[in-house]
């Protein structure tokens, strides 16, 4: 009875044989530094049966599941949807082209004005002026209806769509590099028919860690000693000693004994395995379970980097009801485990036997009290038989390798076409504002009339800041109301300034060119002395 009212006063636990305390149905007990309570089966997610499930190879395969232990300190996920999302890129892409054609808009109705006092509407006339000089790829496509030759036109609309055109193409060709960076290759599976020497090459260690999730020990096992071969009532159905081809381990462990089973070297021979043991009532130590924990790796013998693997977590099969139960009797546990090959040729043909665990058969289970405390006291029932079934899936390899998706030469196409997408866009929408505002025609010929105005304007001032330096700002003023400049004023001093007496200069000159440069009257003279001359010689003749 103080046994009976101890067990009663602890939670999920009850009283069996009239003196021992056992836990209920689905909770086992563990033992803490602390206390001793019943628990049940820790899962991580899942559900059912099947729980805390993984698959995958480290070092030959994508899916790594030991990075995961940064889960609770960053979460994984935001940041691989931050940095590996393409919308992250084409966002900052539209953003500063947003950002651009919002400036351009800004410099437009700020800086209308040219001449305005404001030293900030200045700038952004000239902001206008740069825009304008950014024109370099519509700057041979502007409105050209006045049937003229065409020629560079360099408006601010264009600099505006060129600039817009060019921000468009970047970030385009960043979203496509980074698509060929992160995704040039692709994981290729090819399945073909397996020959008897392709098989006989792949030579793996292969290890089964399988864990009996409960309160028992590695005292209450009665290990494995022999091997079947083969399919039951046939005629290559074999037994042999277990020693032959694994090795057995047994260590216990926080959560139940651990049963270890390894083959160094082994090949995939045609046939399946069978492999039993069973764990046995103790006084005071029940033979009882709620599921096992399994852990099966294989890795190429001489190549320890590369690992594939399978572990996971199995409870009682809860597919027809919610209820726990506890694993107890004579019918046995089995767990199927399939190995196929798997060639990456990516690593140099290197050869896996991949492990699944692809079924689980469930032995004698109890999901109530009464019906459990009954086997407890039942001595037939102090068993749990767990059996390893290893099937070889031996009748096609699969190959693995990478494959590129995109080469040099379809880069190249795929830039050529999104640079032709980008100026297509910002062509068409100049084509669309040019005929419909027909002020934007003639930009660039008001935009450089502007700035002849303002360099004309400018040098205008220089001239007259050189003329009050020089002569003083009193010549500048006339002297009377009238608007008639004094005499000996600052217009006399220009006449001589600009008009200062040149130094006789003297040369050899013909008597032709004499009489052209000579004034009038002194011609007439030479023409005389000409004439005179002519008579006298005639006079002389005979």
């Amino acid at each position: 009875m103080a046994a009976a009212a101890a067990c009663a006063a602890a939670a999920r636990m009850f009283a069996y044989n009239a003196t021992l305390c056992a836990c209920d149905p689905g909770y086992y007990l563990s033992s803490t530094a602390n206390s001793t309570a019943c628990v049940s089966l820790p899962t991580s997610g899942g559900g059912g049966a099947f729980s805390d499930w993984q698959v995958g190879a480290v070092g030959a395969g994508s899916r790594n599941q030991t990075l995961y232990f940064l889960a609770p300190v960053l979460s994984l996920d935001a940041v691989r949807r931050l940095t590996q999302s393409q919308a992250v890129l084409l966002v900052i892409a539209l953003v500063t082209l947003l950002s651009w054609l919002a400036f351009c808009a800004a410099a437009r109705l700020a800086g209308r004005h040219h001449a305005a006092a404001s030293g900030t509407r200045r700038r952004f006339f000239r902001a206008r002026f740069w825009i304008s000089r950014l024109d370099c790829i519509f700057d041979t496509q502007h409105w050209a209806a006045d049937q003229q030759v065409l020629k560079k036109r360099k408006t601010e609309l264009g600099g505006t769509f060129s600039v817009a055109a060019i921000i468009l193409f970047i970030g385009l060709v960043t979203v496509l590099l980074y698509q060929a960076i992160k995704r040039r290759n692709i994981e290729v599976h090819r399945v073909k028919p397996a020959n008897a020497p392709d098989l006989l090459s792949f030579v793996n260690d292969i290890e089964f860690h399988i864990t009996t999730v409960s309160a028992m020990s590695c005292a209450q096992l009665a290990p494995p000693s022999t091997i079947a071969m083969g399919t039951p009532g046939f005629m290559d159905f074999r037994v042999l000693p277990l020693s032959t081809l694994l090795t057995y381990t047994c260590q216990n462990t926080s959560q139940g004994p651990s049963i270890t089973l390894k083959c160094n070297g082994c090949r995939m021979p045609p046939r399946d395995h069978y492999v039993s043991w069973q764990f046995v009532d103790l006084p005071r130590q029940p033979a009882a379970a709620v599921g096992f924990q399994f852990n099966l790796t294989t890795r190429q013998t001489g190549h320890d980097k590369h690992v594939s693997f399978v572990s996971g977590t199995i409870n009682s099969d809860n597919y027809g009801d919610e209820k726990l139960k506890t694993f107890r009797g004579r019918d046995s546990n089995v767990l199927k485990i399939q190995l196929f090959p798997q060639m990456y040729s990516k690593l140099h043909d290197l050869k896996l036997l991949q492990p699944l665990l692809q079924d689980f058969t469930q032995g004698s289970t109890f999901s109530d009290v009464s019906s459990l405390n009954a086997s407890l006291n039942n001595p037939t029932d102090g068993v749990i038989n767990t059996t390893l079934y290893i099937s070889y899936l031996s009748d096609y390899i699969v190959e693995i390798s990478n494959e590129s998706v995109l080469g040099p030469v379809s880069i190249l196409a795929s830039i050529g076409g999104l640079y032709a997408f980008s100026v297509a866009i910002f062509l068409c929408l100049m084509a669309q504002c040019e005929a419909r505002i027909k002020k934007l025609r003639n930009e660039d010929t008001r935009m450089l009339k502007i700035l002849s105005k303002q360099r004309a304007q400018r040098n205008w001032d220089k001239v007259r800041k050189f003329v009050m330096y020089t002569w003083g700002p009193s010549n500048l003023d006339p002297s009377d109301k009238s608007g008639q400049w004094p005499e000996g004023t600052m217009m006399d001093s220009l006449h001589g300034s600009f008009h200062k007496k040149r130094k006789p200069t003297t040369r050899a000159t013909s008597n032709a060119n004499l009489t052209r440069r000579v004034p009038g009257d002194m011609r007439a003279i030479d023409i005389e002395k000409d004439g005179e001359m002519q008579h006298s010689s005639s006079s002389r003749q005979p």
